[in-house]
């Protein structure tokens, strides 16, 4: 593809490659070749490691090009004994997550990184200590280390966490603040670690779709989407388009429910509970349509491997249609209430902000980077299914605050309802759904989503008998959380709620 350099191979996403042409550099040239990667303009869209038969670890580097649509992946080889590389988070911050699960699972140690603190807390994956430094604890629990501490007079510190108030997964977040003001936030996660991606790799292809619908419960559509399009591409099967146009329908029923709950939570943040209470009612209509389609509210069900498991006929498509009008009038009348009141906006405005700097160099993706400036959408920027027929304008703010997270779903509650409304209209003809057959072998692919929350992704691998041998996930909230923590820098700690929910990452997702 026209821009590849030596020593990357260039794909799309669903579209599988042979792992033997992956093209492999010299582990100590691994972080100087990802660095002119992105002086070409790439973004680190994923890093991860997988086991060796000899018990080194191979090292898979994906960057995206997103102006292109092009994705490029390298690899790097570590042997058993010399575990270890030039860190990349040194020169480039949006690593710092992926190289800290490197050593937390496979005892690999990036020599430069800050510091390798657990991320998932799942262990290495052949019982092999960690480079954890003060870290001894043979399994350690979330927060079972020593937390970074601002030293000073006055300063204080305020522990929130992980039990929470209420109906929330855990999460433990540490403040050293100086009166009411954060100097900073340490973020820990863990809690929520299940195994997912083993659990993936189960040879029935439908109970796997069914553990990717739960990675993260409230983006079941954006997960499964990944998913499938992986598994299609290592298939070599073609889904029709009038199953990707019901996959779209999914996905942007998805984004609806949750871009509108997540505004009358913020709503209920500032005490502004008209709209908080009105919203949160909005939210059940639109979740009530996708129910509708599968038979649950989250879309459980709905996608599989080779399209879809529900058809939409023409008299629902009618019946949606016109009670996506009603919801658009009576959506749009208690946004416009919400952003006209000064007490909402004073609350919002210049609270929690990020640079499209900052944002950019700690790799941000989704609502919260569109908010400062970057234009990221994989429906866009990596178009897949009906997405490369329909084409839905990127919303961006550029102010970075709470104001700017907000006004992003506003505007992408509004893009979305149009695009719903023309394509239940239009709906393409074609099966639903076609068995994928056997899988390609000793190949990988990858699957991207733009869920609700941003980026996800899926790249999986096949053994020499065609089998699924190997599958990475990757859900927005890992580039994200870092955002939270600098966002709350010499901010007031009574604007944690806010800010936080303006953010609203996932525990789940996160810790996999």
């Amino acid at each position: 593809m026209n821009g590849t350099r030596p020593g990357w191979l260039a794909l799309r996403q669903g579209q599988a490659v042979d792992v033997s042409s992956i093209p492999l550099v010299d582990a100590d040239d691994f972080a100087s070749h990802m660095l002119a990667g992105r002086g070409r303009g790439g973004r680190l869209a994923n890093l991860f490691g997988r086991r060796l038969p000899d018990g080194g670890v191979r090292l898979f580097a994906f960057l995206a090009f997103d102006t292109d649509a092009r994705i490029e992946v390298c690899a790097a080889d570590l042997p058993h004994g010399k575990l270890t590389y030039p860190s990349v988070t040194a020169h480039w911050p949006a690593a710092q997550a992926f190289e800290r699960e490197l050593a937390e699972q496979y005892g690999v140690f990036p020599v430069g990184h800050a510091w390798l603190k657990p991320l998932r807390y799942h262990g290495t994956d052949d019982g092999s200590a960690a480079p954890w430094g003060p870290f001894e604890a043979s399994e350690p629990i979330p927060g079972n280390y020593p937390f970074y501490r601002v030293e000073g007079e006055e300063v204080h510190e305020v522990a929130v966490g992980p039990v929470h108030a209420g109906i929330i997964e855990p999460g433990h977040f540490r403040f050293q603040c100086h009166g009411e003001e954060v100097l900073h936030l340490e973020v820990v996660l863990g809690y929520q670690h299940r195994g997912i991606e083993r659990l993936l790799l189960h040879p029935n292809a439908t109970r796997s779709a069914i553990v990717a619908e739960t990675i993260a419960g409230d983006a079941t559509v954006g997960h499964a989407l990944a998913y499938c399009t992986a598994l299609e591409a290592l298939a070599g099967a073609r889904v029709s388009l009038r199953a990707s146009a019901l996959r779209g329908i999914a996905l942007e029923l998805e984004r609806l429910a949750n871009h509108v709950g997540d505004l009358g939570a913020l709503c209920t943040d500032v005490a502004f509970l008209p709209a908080s209470a009105y919203l949160g009612r909005l939210r059940g209509e639109y979740l009530n349509l996708t129910l509708e389609i599968c038979g649950n509210r989250f879309g459980r069900n709905l996608l599989r491997p080779g399209g879809v498991r529900f058809d939409i006929s023409t008299t629902m498509a009618d019946s949606m249609r016109e009670r996506l009008r009603r919801l658009e009038r009576e959506t749009l009348e208690v946004l416009d209430l919400m952003f006209s009141q000064s007490s909402v906006l004073a609350r919002f405005e210049g609270t929690g902000k990020l640079s499209e700097e900052r944002a950019d160099e700690i790799g941000m993706v989704g609502p919260a980077a569109r908010a400062c400036g970057l234009r990221r959408d994989v429906r866009c920027d990596h178009p897949h299914g009906v997405f490369q027929f329909s084409h839905i304008p990127i919303a961006v703010e550029t102010t970075g605050d709470v104001y700017a997270r907000a006004a992003v779903r506003w505007l992408e509650v509004q893009r979305s309802l149009e695009f719903l409304v023309e394509l239940l209209g239009n709906k393409p003809e074609g099966p639903v759904f076609e068995p994928i057959g056997r899988l390609r072998p000793n190949a990988m692919a990858l699957g991207m989503a733009e869920t609700w929350r941003g980026e996800s992704m899926h790249v999986a691998f096949t053994d020499e008998a065609g089998k699924l041998a190997f599958l990475k996930v990757k859900d927005p909230s890992i580039h994200n959380w870092f955002g939270l923590a600098l966002a709350l820098r010499g901010v007031a700690i009574s604007d944690f709620p806010v800010c936080n929910k303006s953010f609203n990452l996932s525990y789940a997702g996160h810790d996999l």
